[in-house]
């Protein structure tokens, strides 16, 4: 499936010539822009896979949109701009902006630019669902063992004999562990 990119260049013959560019090399350009309002406007409602950006646009600057999409979207943001001074790229150093070209952009230096701002993209996406797991895991470890010590305190049983009733009413019925958890939690913490 090609990428779906969003594209925002206030000047309408470099847009052209990089809209033919990502074309030419299997990209699927579904939206475009000339300034920063209309690229957050459009970053919203198609939810493009990676947005190319020119920094100095009328109305908001890229960098402006790129914070703006960045604090509402997870979408990954390759800067373009023909302004190499540090103040703009110490700028550009945000959650979202994965790459900076100077203009003048060829295919010769974009097509990389993209491809492994791409594949960063997902490999970020990737350890942020891996940690979201992890996180998950370990509120439903904390809530069996919040239930195992009430449990234990309330029957004076062992850890081991907590933790095989909980297991035990999970089976007979056919609940998740943290959900038999729950109910012990509501049932012996008001006690």
């Amino acid at each position: 499936m090609s990428k779906r990119i969003l594209l925002v260049e206030d000047e309408s013959i470099i847009r052209l010539d990089i809209s033919s560019i990502l074309k030419d090399n299997g990209y699927e350009v579904v939206g475009e822009a000339g300034d920063g309002e209309k690229a957050v406007e459009l970053a919203l409602s198609i939810k493009p896979d990676l947005i190319i950006m020119d920094i100095k646009m009328p109305k908001l600057n890229g960098l402006k949109a790129s914070e703006i999409i960045s604090g509402k979207l997870d979408i990954p943001i390759v800067l373009v701009t023909a302004y190499s001074q540090k103040e703009f790229v110490e700028r550009s150093k945000q959650s979202n902006v994965v790459g900076y070209l100077v203009k003048p952009v060829s295919e010769a230096n974009m097509i990389p630019a993209i491809e492994v701002a791409l594949h960063q993209a997902e490999k970020m996406k990737d350890m942020k669902q891996a940690v979201d797991s992890a996180h998950e895991k370990v509120e439903k470890r904390k809530l069996v063992e919040k239930a195992k010590g009430l449990l234990m305190n309330h029957f004076n049983i062992s850890e081991e004999k907590a933790y095989q009733r909980i297991r035990k009413v999970s089976m007979k019925h056919q609940l998740a562990m943290e959900q038999v958890a729950e109910k012990i939690i509501l049932k012996y913490q008001t006690l």
